[in-house]
């Protein structure tokens, strides 16, 4: 901790504000202890930039000859003016912050103007930021190096009187222009030090601060009339509401008085309903009555009218057999008719020259035919669901088609591989075990996702298919089983339930992705 001479006691400038000291090999500069001018206790510092400083912002001369350039009065001004130093004068309270930050906005604008070599070791990795960025990241090194390194001060100095020629004079003279703004008269006070500059920075601040209150007050009394002329208008819209509401109650109370009358009104015509339909349900029971009655008759009537028609029946097909023993000539003639119609026929077929018919009703119905196994068959033998053997028995089945949903396969075996080497080598294994099988093979990729169509050369013996746009892989899978006719083994691979149970159900059979790549690892 380190405590200004002739200031308050209490002001101390803590270690962690400061940034990191030069490099090995040059001069050191203002101390870890030094603090940031005008920072108030407790206040958090500002991040610095995470950078290491680059070639031209290596460290300078060493700071004694820092010292004899600023004491030459070159850029600094140094001994020239009178008032090279504090002349013992010290501030009795922490700068406000909004003088604070027009001080080290001052320095971040003069820092563009001088050189590496000039610059503090702390500053040099600040100089080529902009100067928001320097006012940003290292506003508390600045402050610091103001307060704590005289020769940087001066410089600093030099660069606002070239900017603020006359606020300076004025500053120098004793009598800062009434019409400037106190805020920058305090930040330029506290960068030139003239004599009797700790009373102006105070007195500055001083001026800001009852500016700052007067301000707030008159925006309080602002906040106040409008809170009032809120609150007449809120009165005269309550005391508005309250009057309609008195209406509407009125209103209310008619209405009610007019819903009773209504009420019993309805109440007497409900009395009067009631008596009507007592009456009407002594005449539907009696209506009741008399269809009973009626319904009794009707079925004995019904029954004697079966028996007379089971009569006429039997007359009837007694008069059949009278007819069909006296029609012998009209059945000579139908005799007739249709050989001369089957003789017509066979010199047609003679003149088409048509085969015989091979085909046969019962060829039509699908049964297991004595010597054929179906994929069914074969799963139900004692296999394991992942031994290589049983691929290898479905694919031996006559005109087997295996459907293989490529990406499923591949993120089972090998997700680790970019997605264009993972189908380069399936479709590798599945050309040798194509080869191997005889078998029809089909790899279905998903291509619902793609920008661009895929540059790809099927191997011989594998159909190569992509989802088009807006359908997925599985749909595509689904479509190929079901395009394939009823009884031709159909092995599809895929681990994924969903399409392992459509396609079971449309008469594949599903495999897992597992069996196949212990198939393809065996090749």
């Amino acid at each position: 901790m380190v405590e200004r001479t002739g200031g308050d006691p209490r002001r101390r400038y803590e270690a962690a504000d400061a940034p990191p000291g030069p490099e090995p090999g040059t001069e050191a500069g203002p101390g870890p202890g030094a603090g940031s001018a005008g920072v108030p206790p407790g206040r958090r510092r500002e991040p610095e930039p995470d950078r290491a400083p680059g070639p031209e912002e290596a460290p300078g001369p060493a700071d004694g000859d820092a010292v004899e350039a600023g004491a030459d009065g070159a850029d600094g001004r140094g001994g020239d003016d009178g008032h090279d130093g504090d002349g013992g004068e010290g501030l009795e309270r922490p700068l406000p912050e909004k003088v604070r930050r027009r001080v080290v906005a001052f320095t971040g604008d003069a820092l563009g103007g001088l050189t590496v070599a000039e610059l503090p070791p702390p500053l040099r990795q600040y100089a080529r930021f902009t100067p928001q960025r320097r006012a940003k990241f290292g506003g508390n090194a600045m402050a610091t190096a103001l307060e704590t390194d005289a020769v940087f001060r001066q410089r600093i100095a030099a660069r606002l009187r070239e900017q603020l020629p006359q606020l300076a004079e004025a500053l120098d003279g004793g009598a800062p222009p009434a019409a400037a703004d106190p805020v920058d008269v305090a930040a330029a006070g506290y960068i030139l030090r003239p004599p009797g500059w700790a009373k102006l920075v105070a007195a500055a601040g001083e001026e800001a601060q009852r500016a700052q209150a007067e301000r707030a007050g008159e925006e309080a009394q602002r906040e106040l009339a409008r809170l009032r002329d809120e609150l007449a208008q809120a009165k005269s819209t309550a005391r508005d509401e309250s009057e309609r509401g008195r209406r509407e109650l009125e209103a209310l109370r008619k209405e009610l008085d007019g819903t009773q009358r209504r009420l019993r009104s309805a109440q007497a015509d409900v009395r009067r309903g009631e008596a009507a339909l007592r009456k009407l349900q002594a005449e539907l029971d009696s209506v009741r009555a008399a269809a009973n009655a009626e319904k009794a008759a009707s079925d004995s009537e019904v029954r004697r009218l079966k028996s007379r028609l089971a009569e006429t029946e039997s007359a009837l097909e007694a008069g059949r057999r009278a007819v069909r023993e006296g029609r012998s000539v009209e059945d000579m003639r139908v005799r007739l008719l249709l050989d001369t119609v089957l003789d017509a026929a066979q010199g047609l077929r003679r003149e088409l020259a048509l085969p015989p018919s091979q085909a046969r009703p019962a060829d039509t119905v699908e049964a297991v035919e004595p010597g054929r196994m179906s994929p069914k068959d074969v799963a139900a033998r004692a296999l394991s669901a992942t031994d290589p053997a049983l691929l290898d028995q479905l694919l031996a089945l006559p005109q087997a088609h295996l459907v293989v949903d490529g990406y499923n396969v591949t993120k089972t075996g090998y997700p680790s591989l970019p997605l264009e080497k993972q189908r380069l080598r399936l479709l590798g294994g599945l050309a040798v075990l194509a080869a191997q099988s005889n078998a029809e093979v089909t790899c279905v990729f998903d291509g619902a996702e793609l920008a661009a169509p895929v540059l790809l050369a099927p191997p011989r013996g594998v159909r190569v298919l992509f989802s088009k746009p807006g359908q997925t892989a599985d749909e595509l899978i689904r479509r190929l089983v079901r395009a394939e006719p009823p009884g031709r083994p159909v092995v599809v691979v895929s681990s994924d339930r969903e399409v392992a149970d459509g396609c079971a159900a449309a008469g594949a059979r599903p495999v897992s992705s597992t069996l196949l790549l212990k198939r393809l690892a065996r090749s």
